[in-house]
């Protein structure tokens, strides 16, 4: 095979693989479980291995290198960086894998979708998949349905259309990507006349998409993203017209959709009407702010804001929040100023280059010419789509769902590529030196992604049979072992397997006091782990108060109510604690307190209160452990 059909059939291949993870992703709920980024991590080990397959056997031997790849390099060196002083290693190491992962696809799409048929094979599959997914959340929302697939959706996202996402607000974010680039391509591509009905047809079903996920968020982000898109439109003769026609047509069908749908009237409501001290997405911002400024130039740790927050809780949150609910506060609070930086940095080089390339890739004359540009459509459709995201992620964290994050990052590397365009400087030959150092880099990239992957599908597998035992059985505990071999840096493990052997020593059966101390031992591995954890200290207390060492559990005790003092949970255990040691009167406290965090669903406070009173009134005889598990 000679080395100019080998090359076509490498990039064919990346080609392939790309468009997998890119369709993969938003039809596999966003990519968000372990077990849907791990089939995204081993398809971008094989985009990683074709690419360095062609920098050796293709026939071209340059690639291109916009200013946006050194910001992008920065980020992915700090990172790794970042990654060896985190607080907690199993999280940050997780994160760094989806940096690299993203980095990878940055650099592959930069260099391999350059072409005028890939990129528009790549827009037009994600147009008509978005297109597909918008029809099947608008059958959600018509019927009501409770399903995402075969899953049944969260109670809160009931009268929400979701399509194939968990969450309705990550759904209009991958929507709102989408459409500025099929309605770019429907007033600025050249296609045919078959090919622009159905892009205006997709381009309607993905707006009625974005309405129909009652996504607030989503609403602004697409609303301003479209002034800013049939802004720029109206100023060209030719496209003004239609544009005005086309936007009259949306503004109207939005407008009858808010007057008819109860749903968003509600919602709409409240967008105009409830504040910041009524919304609970920004009443996770002050413990956010809290978190970095510990550590204002390098945050908190990747991913370490979820295990940080309870510490900061404010008393009307007794969820878990896993984000901030605001990409730009979650980057300052897990990387700091350095990280958040880079990624401006490469945000500003992004649209740099999109207004350098803007007047290269549009034909001459103020009305984009005579003959229409498909390089147009992307560099327009692209940029106001990526401005959507940036929009809507003040408000969400859209830029945290893999197939989201996947998305921006592809569209980012689409409009990087058309610098090409306006100069040739941002051509790099590839001699033997660079192209040695980049294959060293790829195939660290390879070799890391292979082993991370290996050994966390092993222990997704052993956590998947675990979890399908009986609670309490021997199987489940070799199970959870065997996972935790797999992943001895993972805490919840250590935490599971404590958690197994104390409630089997709760039964109080022959040899309950080497189980509570076997717990104890796993619980304090779990804290050797994760130094956060305030559900590691506090079972480990109940280990000691169970074998009557309540001196020693206080210690336990007090640093769990340390990293968590507003948790009703933990403060509800707290007064389990003092019952422990007969002292009734400040546990009543305790339990009091529990319920004033949350009246209802805690049925621990109102029971142990009720003990607690009986006690009281018979004279509080003696002390003794009460089992809770």
């Amino acid at each position: 095979m000679d080395r100019e059909r080998l090359d076509t059939w490498l990039e064919r291949g990346i080609l392939v693989l790309v468009l997998a993870v890119l369709v993969f992703g938003p039809l596999a709920t966003g990519a968000t479980h372990p077990w849907q980024f791990l089939v995204i991590q081993g398809l971008t080990v094989g985009v990683t291995g074709l690419w360095l397959a062609q920098l050796w056997l293709g026939k071209e031997h340059r690639w291109l290198w916009p200013p946006v790849c050194w910001a992008v390099l920065a980020f992915l060196g700090y990172a790794v960086v970042r990654y060896w002083y985190a607080d907690i290693e199993y999280v940050a190491r997780q994160e760094l894998i989806r940096v690299i992962v993203y980095a990878c696809l940055f650099f592959v799409v930069l260099n391999h979708l350059h072409h005028k048929n890939s990129t528009q094979i790549v827009v037009l599959t994600l147009v008509f998949l978005a297109m597909a997914i918008s029809l099947y959340a608008i059958y959600q929302w018509t019927t009501n349905s409770k399903y995402i697939w075969t899953m049944v959706k969260p109670d809160q996202y009931f009268k929400r259309a979701s399509g194939t996402y968990i969450c309705p607000n990550h759904l209009a974010g991958f929507l709102e990507m989408v459409l500025p680039l099929g309605l770019a391509y429907l007033f600025l591509g050249r296609m045919g006349h078959v090919t622009k009905v159905l892009l205006g047809y997709a381009s309607l079903m993905i707006a009625a998409g974005i309405a129909v996920t009652i996504s607030r968020g989503g609403w602004a982000a697409t609303g301003l993203s479209l002034i800013v898109f049939f802004g720029i439109l109206v100023r060209y003769r030719r496209f003004r017209i239609p544009a005005l026609i086309f936007l009259v047509v949306l503004g109207t069908a939005g407008s009858i959709f808010m007057s008819q749908a109860r749903q968003s009237q509600k919602r709409f409501n409240e967008l105009l009407t409830t504040g910041p001290t009524e919304n609970s997405r920004y009443r996770l911002w002050k413990p956010a702010i809290e978190i970095w400024k510990e550590n204002i130039w390098t945050g908190a740790g990747p991913a370490h804001f979820d295990y940080r927050f309870r510490q900061y809780r404010p008393v009307d949150v007794q969820a878990r929040p896993e984000r901030v609910h605001n990409d730009y506060l979650n980057t300052l609070t897990d990387w700091g100023l350095i990280g958040a930086g880079l990624v401006a940095a490469a945000l500003v080089l992004v649209y740099w280059g999109v207004f350098k390339s803007w007047k290269y890739v549009r034909h001459r004359g103020n009305d984009l010419g005579t003959r229409q540009s498909n390089k147009a459509a992307l560099v327009l459709g692209g940029g106001v789509g990526l401005l959507a995201i940036l929009l809507h992620s003040f408000v969400d964290f859209n830029m945290h769902i893999p197939a989201n994050a996947i998305l921006a990052i592809t569209i980012m590397a689409l409009l990087s590529n058309h610098l090409r365009f306006a100069s040739d400087r941002y051509w790099v030959a590839g001699g033997w030196i660079k192209r040695s150092l980049a294959t060293l880099c790829g195939l660290a990239a390879i070799v890391y992604l292979a082993h991370e992957g290996y050994f966390r599908a092993r222990e997704r597998y052993w956590l998947e049979r675990a979890s399908q035992e009986p609670v309490y059985s021997r199987a489940r505990l070799d199970d959870l072992l065997k996972a935790f071999t797999m992943e001895p840096n993972n805490s919840s493990n250590a935490y599971e397997i404590g958690e197994f052997a104390r409630v089997c020593s709760w039964d109080g059966g022959e040899g309950y006091l080497l189980l509570a101390d076997m717990a104890r031992q796993w619980f304090n591995r779990a804290i050797q782990l994760n130094k956060y954890d305030a559900y590691s200290y506090l079972r480990c207390g109940m280990c000691l108060d169970w074998m009557g060492r309540q001196a020693e559990a206080d210690t336990y005790f007090a640093r769990a109510n340390q990293l968590d003092p507003n948790g009703y949970y933990m403060v509800a255990l707290q007064g389990w604690h003092l019952m422990q040691k007969g002292d009734y009167p400040a546990a009543n406290l305790w339990f009091d307190r529990s319920l004033r965090l949350k009246s209802t669903d805690n049925p621990m406070a109102r029971s142990y209160m009720q003990i607690i009173r009986r006690r009281l009134a018979e004279g509080a005889g003696a002390p003794g452990v009460t089992g809770t598990k």
